[in-house]
């Protein structure tokens, strides 16, 4: 793990002049494979342990077969379960699809175009390298400060018309807004965690109406500007985990660019999804305190491009 100190600021970064974006090509090494969880460092992670005050922990992950239908043209998995034995049982799956719950999307996950994945590999990326494998982020683990913004509180505190269906962009200033609203710093190394409501409000709604719910295709999210990269960027945050199927708004406007096209290829950030913040914002408004300690190790798969996210915090 290579980390420079201080880390440059957004601005300074390269600029991709075709495309007009910034990138960290380089910066911690011409063959990395952890992007910014480079960030989140052995002084970072211990230091994060003050946070847990009582030890309870809080799941932070869907179940492995929600939501259903799942999102995106994925597919639900078979499960099997058999006897091997008179004693004995064992189970596999089938059809399972690695980001159709509560995942990370790795550094395989997104390209820039001609430009590449993350650090400029433009070759074809086989089951068979382990280049930007997400069983480079199983060896570190997410193990850090959790950081929890909750969108939906502070635009009931504030009086802001918010849902989380409504496909409005959340913008940096909002973010910044609420956090001090809560009393919250980031910190270089944070997992910041963003509730947008999306699943208290999916999981409200009648079994028979989520498939063909708005909030499948229509969702409230991070803006897909260069101020929210230069925000996730400058921060210093070793990773983005949201509560919505997508982490930036939806649909998106191309005249504002993509996020995951900023933050994954040329930043290197670690983008997860369909978290489950409902407990731990509960539990967080009940001790007045919005940090804790996240837990999270995606699967040791090599060649992998994405994993759920096994999450739990302890507060």
């Amino acid at each position: 793990m290579a980390v420079l100190s201080p880390l440059p600021k957004f601005d300074d970064l390269t600029l991709l002049e075709e495309l007009n974006l910034r990138h960290c090509w380089g910066l911690f090494g011409a063959k990395d494979n952890l992007g910014s969880l480079n960030k989140l460092t052995e002084e970072a992670r211990l230091k994060a342990f003050d946070s847990v005050l009582s030890g309870q922990v809080v799941n932070l992950s869907l179940p492995l077969n929600e939501p259903q239908p799942a999102f995106y043209g994925r597919q639900t998995y078979e499960h099997v379960v058999f006897s091997r034995a008179r004693n004995s049982n064992d189970d596999y799956l089938t059809r399972l699809y690695l980001q159709s719950s509560t995942q990370w999307d790795g550094l395989r996950h997104i390209r820039c175009r001609e430009f590449g994945f993350y650090g400029g590999a433009t070759e074809l990326v086989s089951e068979n390298s382990e280049d930007l494998s997400i069983s480079h982020w199983a060896r570190t683990g997410m193990i850090g400060r959790g950081a929890l913004i909750d969108v939906p509180r502070f635009a009931s505190r504030t009086g802001i018309d918010y849902d989380p269906f409504s496909g409005d962009p959340v913008t940096v200033d909002l973010l910044l807004d609420a956090a001090e609203d809560q009393g919250l710093t980031l910190r270089q190394g944070d997992i910041l965690c963003v509730n947008f409501g999306w699943v208290q409000s999916y999981y409200s709604l009648p079994t028979g109406e989520r498939g063909e719910s708005p909030g499948r295709s229509t969702f409230a999210g991070l803006e897909g500007s260069e101020d929210m990269a230069r925000y996730l960027w400058d921060t210093h945050v070793s990773a983005l985990a949201c509560d919505n199927p997508g982490a930036e708004v939806s649909p998106g406007d191309a005249r504002v660019g993509s996020l995951h096209r900023r933050v994954i290829p040329m930043l290197g950030l670690a983008v997860g999804e369909l978290f489950d913040f409902r407990e731990l914002a509960r539990v967080c408004e009940e001790r007045q305190r919005w940090d804790f300690l996240f837990v999270s190790v995606p699967l040791n798969l090599p060649g992998g491009v994405g994993s759920p996210a096994n999450a739990v915090g302890l507060v």
